[in-house]
């Protein structure tokens, strides 16, 4: 069974030459005027490795049933309910519209997944309209440029997400696609190293002079089957104590490796563990939205280990509260102690980050939360949190929606987001919680029993 796309939208929004961007043909007509497409089309979608039949429907009008915009609207509606997936196209530029708001409403009321995408946002210019599309209530919007072939990258992750099991072989890569983990560290704490230990056997020079590698290098390997991208990075210093041109392009192509990582092993020296360097690199790893895990390498030289354990501990969990819960391993690369341990939480850790929480698990939660610990006063008035909803993975990303947002203290941010680590066990990655204001467009319609 092939998986079946539809783009809908009001006029002029750029469906069809997102049809045609898809197709890799000018299969549809495109014009500046309105109401060029009239008939629904179909045509057989590439998106990387994913392969799908998209289909490109006339610009939804509210109109009567009978007329020739009315036909047209059935048409559209009738793509939607045999669709998969349905593509809602708004126009960045042009920023929300009445028509916009209205068939919002119609296809919250479908059966069919919606994955809301804003075109038209080369530029600057379009992100106002970008930020009020969060208003429709459909989730994040994915900001693209049909024309210019930008942001295909986002659609295709959430395109992924609503491919159903049996169409697993045709969303996924074939090969699957290497895991991409990036190893960092100060100078000198054995990264190369590990993953010489790890690929068994010597694929990069080591040494005991700091600042060997300038080059983030990706090493292809296989662990249990599983491939897997090593990248080895250039030990990151102080910036303050980067001096020479050529290191500070290294330490920028180490930023980059983390960048483009999935999964990011810091890896520290067990004699001098967690330094200011160390927090900086963590954070940043955090902030970048990836998944993180600590390696306490060269553990075979530490002679009170239970001492040395308890204080790393300790200060990861006063230093990093960010990542809380977050794995960490301690190991020695040179003998290839616990390798086996650093891998398996690199795995775990790697599904935690790709974890999907429905709506409805989030906000019976959420309600238990917020009765166990309510928001506080603000001006004798209670904030009120209405609903969450998750609107992205890796990492996980969760919008919440209530009133005076704006004043709710970053201390009960912290206790929903500790909440929701524990409840959803998401130890150890970000989780990053948007906080927007509007009304539920869900109220009114009625709980399912």
């Amino acid at each position: 069974m092939s998986f079946t796309v539809a783009i809908v939208g009001r006029p002029n929004v750029g469906k069809s030459t997102l049809f045609n961007r898809l197709v890799g043909k000018r299969l549809a007509l495109t014009d500046d005027l309105p109401g060029v497409t009239r008939d629904r089309r179909s045509g057989a979608a590439s998106l990387g490795d994913l392969q799908f039949t998209i289909i490109d429907t006339a610009g939804l009008e509210d109109s009567d049933a009978k007329s020739l915009t009315g036909r047209m609207r059935q048409q559209t509606e009738r793509a939607v309910a045999e669709a998969d997936a349905a593509i809602f196209l708004i126009d960045a530029r042009a920023g929300l519209t009445p028509l916009d708001r209205h068939f919002a409403d119609w296809l919250r009321k479908q059966g069919t997944p919606v994955i809301l995408v804003a075109n038209k946002c080369e530029g600057r210019l379009p992100q106002a309209g970008l930020a009020e599309a969060f208003a429709l209530g459909l989730g994040e919007p994915i900001p693209l440029s049909a024309e210019h072939g930008e942001g295909l990258s986002d659609l295709y992750d959430a395109i992924c997400e609503h491919v159903p099991a049996e169409n697993e072989v045709a969303a996924k890569p074939a090969p699957e696609g290497p895991l991409q983990l990036a190893i960092v560290g100060r100078p000198n704490v054995g990264k190369s190293t590990l993953i010489n230990r790890l690929v068994g056997e010597e694929r990069l020079l080591t040494g005991p002079e700091p600042g060997i590698t300038r080059d983030a290098i990706a090493v292809e390997w296989r662990h249990r089957s599983r491939p897997i991208r090593l990248v080895d990075t250039a030990g990151m210093r102080r910036r303050s104590q980067v001096v020479e041109r050529l290191e500070k392009l290294a330490v920028d192509d180490s930023l980059r490796a983390v960048q483009y990582a999935e999964v990011v092993v810091l890896v520290l020296d067990a004699a001098d563990m967690l330094e200011k360097q160390d927090l900086a690199i963590a954070r940043h790893v955090l902030e970048e939205g990836r998944a993180l895990v600590i390696a306490a390498n060269k553990w075979d030289a530490i002679k009170d280990k239970t001492d040395a354990l308890q204080k790393l501990r300790a200060r990861v969990e006063a230093s990093l509260p960010q990542a809380q819960g977050v794995a960490l391993v301690t190991l020695s690369a040179r003998t290839g102690q616990n390798l086996d341990k650093l891998m398996s939480a690199v795995l775990d850790t790697h599904e935690t980050w790709n974890r999907r929480v429905t709506t409805p698990e989030l906000n019976r939660w959420l309600g238990a939360a917020v009765d166990a610990h309510p928001p506080p006063l603000v001006k004798g008035r209670r904030i009120k949190l209405r609903y969450m909803t998750q609107t992205k993975t890796r990492p996980p990303t969760f919008q919440l929606f209530g009133n005076q947002l704006d004043v709710l203290p970053e201390s009960y941010l912290r206790y929903l987001v500790n909440n929701m680590r524990e409840r959803f066990d998401l130890p150890g990655v970000p989780v990053r919680v948007l906080l927007r204001k509007g009304e539920n467009p869900y109220a009114g319609r009625g709980r399912r029993k």
